[in-house]
């Protein structure tokens, strides 16, 4: 089990990430997310509640250049289903269940995002609860080392999550030009129960130049209810 803080505190560029895990204590769903930015137009955004979920937003809408790939909701909720994602990939896997296709089903329509040379890969994360059991899925779309003319499809399935643990993947392996692709598992790390340590650590770990936003759900798997924080680096 690796060390959340220390991954990201060791590499200055992970791009966008998602956690999803099971509490210690067994009671609670974990989600989080979060967004860096290297340009000026990355980093002007914020994250705002938005119905059950969140979207980002720019934080000052004068400077906003190109909305296409970084203006969208990175949570929905779809009935017991919370949907976590770094792109507009969200409302795919929303129309695409709420039309009882699968989570993979519904992603084989997408590919990783057009950004040349960097060809981000898109990764998506979905929470299920039903009378009071709790699993999730992870997917990654990617380019084949680059190549865009061939992508890769993974998706990993947690059908009995474990106390105390949850999984990470994030966009880039490290900073670079072109940025490099998340390459592996997703990787296995420790949750807390204390939502509000888990997201300072969280925050704090992450590069103070290139953060951007975080969000971070709790869900009671008896209940269903939820808690919610975010954290915007513009406020």
């Amino acid at each position: 089990m690796l060390s959340l803080e220390q991954e990201l505190k060791n590499n200055e560029y992970p791009g966008r990430g998602i956690v999803l895990g099971k509490s210690p204590n067994g009671k609670y769903a974990v989600a989080a997310y979060f967004i860096m930015g290297r340009s000026a137009n990355s980093r002007n955004r914020i994250f705002v509640e938005d119905g059950q979920g969140i979207r980002t937003q720019a934080f000052d809408p004068s400077k906003l250049e190109d909305p296409s790939l970084i203006i969208y909701a990175p949570v929905r909720v779809l009935g017991n289903k919370t949907i976590v994602t770094n792109g507009d990939q969200t409302d795919t896997i929303y129309e695409g269940m709420d039309k009882q296709l699968t989570f993979e089903q519904s992603l084989r329509s997408r590919e990783f995002e057009p950004d040349g040379p960097n060809y981000t890969p898109r990764i998506s994360g979905i929470l299920h609860i039903e009378g009071g059991r709790f699993s999730y899925a992870m997917s990654i779309l990617k380019s084949n080392h680059g190549d865009p003319s061939s992508c890769i499809r993974n998706t990993f399935a947690f059908e009995t999550p474990l106390a105390g643990e949850g999984h990470f993947i994030h966009t880039y392996m490290h900073d670079g030009n072109p940025l490099p692709s998340f390459q592996g598992e997703p990787k296995l790390v420790a949750v807390s129960d204390d939502m509000e340590g888990f997201a300072d650590m969280l925050w704090d770990s992450l590069n103070g130049d290139n953060k951007v936003s975080l969000f971070v759900r709790y869900i009671d798997i008896a209940t269903g209810e939820y808690r919610s924080i975010i954290k915007n680096k513009n406020q």
